[in-house]
């Protein structure tokens, strides 16, 4: 059972999901226009300091608290929802993690009121599962860092509210000959850093995603992001988290599938009474919520796990592969049950459909789950 807070804040969000992303959003998703009101109105409502302590300005939440706010945003649309997570989870949580009181000072203020967004810059173009590939290059160059690279599919990258990018780049050698990969925070208007024309995507279409690119990019020194040579590692332990918020999201997306087929289910009509009284739809909607319901309680135990301090890597990613796999499935049979209207772009059955697939590529695919899930079983 939920918390009395957590419940209200469920609803809270659910509201807001309705009554103000929903009959918006459709405009955005075709236009692939970023909603800065909707995230300015977010803001306000503290959602991007959901999982922050209020001394550090957030709102004194946890991670479940953020989990809930992205399952009900993800029910109506999942650019919205993504926006949220990447801002969070992506984005500030690394300041909050692994950053020097100066950083934490400097940046995380407008990243927990939501009034600036940072991007989290690990995928490249010849390095995405393989995140240990990473050729994006900086050099110490006396107080400075000079970094040379490129990175992929970065999302809040390129918004008129972004202000830093935190990107892994190799900083030298191990004593083993691997990589020595570090992390190093890039403000947004730095010379040399080029945000490339956003992505034509098949989903996620109100939400910004780009291309990178670092030429002669200098910062201080003192933008290295916790220890030097620990970057991959600091990653892993942001990815694990953000597995989580992902299930959650994918949660969301596969509810509202059912939302959906359960409304045109009522009022379409064929045969001369109202398809949902017909057992293939009863059947189809019925496996859907079942699909919905084990990814709640999946991505519940993640968090609840994560939240007591125990081990939590493999509950992360069991809810992540689970939830992402249930999210394609419901939006293809939501789909289905629509009919000719679940192909028309301006249904939200279509964009659901359209979202559902890049859940089970981004911040890890299911493969690299499967992978996951079977080193901790000692395979």
């Amino acid at each position: 059972m939920l918390s009395e807070e957590h419940e209200a804040l469920r609803a809270s969000v659910r509201d807001f999901a309705r009554e103000v992303v929903a009959p918006v959003i459709g405009e955005h998703y075709e236009k692939h226009a970023f909603p800065y009101d909707i995230v300015r109105r977010m803001g306000a409502m503290g959602l991007f300091g959901l999982p922050f302590p209020e001394e550090a300005g957030g709102m004194g939440g946890d991670y479940l608290a953020l989990c809930l706010a992205l399952e009900e945003l993800a029910r109506v649309d999942s650019s919205v929802a993504i926006t949220l997570e990447a801002a969070i989870s992506l984005g500030a949580m690394p300041i909050f993690r692994f950053g020097t009181d100066a950083q934490r000072a400097r940046w995380l203020p407008d990243l927990v009121s939501g009034d600036r967004l940072a991007a989290f810059g690990l995928t490249e173009p010849g390095a995405g599962s393989d995140a240990g590939g990473t050729t994006t290059r900086a050099v110490l160059d006396g107080d400075e860092w000079v970094i040379n690279g490129a990175k992929s599919f970065i999302t809040n990258s390129g918004t008129d509210i972004t202000s830093l990018i935190t990107v892994t780049a190799v900083t030298g050698t191990n004593p083993d000959g691997s990589k020595e990969i570090s992390t190093i925070i890039v403000p947004s208007d730095t010379p040399g850093l080029t945000v490339l024309p956003g992505y034509s995507k098949v989903g996620w279409c109100a939400s910004d995603t780009h291309e990178l690119a670092f030429e002669e990019v200098r910062v201080p020194a003192e933008n290295l992001l916790g220890t030097r040579g620990r970057g991959f590692a600091q990653f892993l332990r942001i990815l694990d988290e953000g597995r989580i918020a992902i299930a959650a999201l994918a949660t969301g997306l596969a509810q509202g599938c059912v939302d959906e087929s359960l409304a045109y289910a009522r009022e379409r009509h064929a045969f001369g009474r109202a398809i949902g009284d017909f057992q293939a739809i009863q059947f189809k909607i019925s496996d859907m919520e079942v699909r919905a319901h084990t990814s709640r309680l999946a991505y519940y135990d993640a968090a609840a796990r994560l939240l007591s301090g125990a081990d939590f890597k493999r509950a992360a990613a069991i809810a992540k592969l689970h939830a992402s796999e249930c999210a394609v499935t419901n939006a293809r049979e939501a789909t289905q049950i629509h009919g000719g209207y679940g192909f028309m772009n301006e249904t939200p059955v279509a964009r659901f459909w359209r979202d559902a697939k890049i859940l089970e590529i981004g911040e890890g695919t299911s493969e690299i789950q499967r992978m996951i899930i079977a080193r901790d079983l000692g395979l």
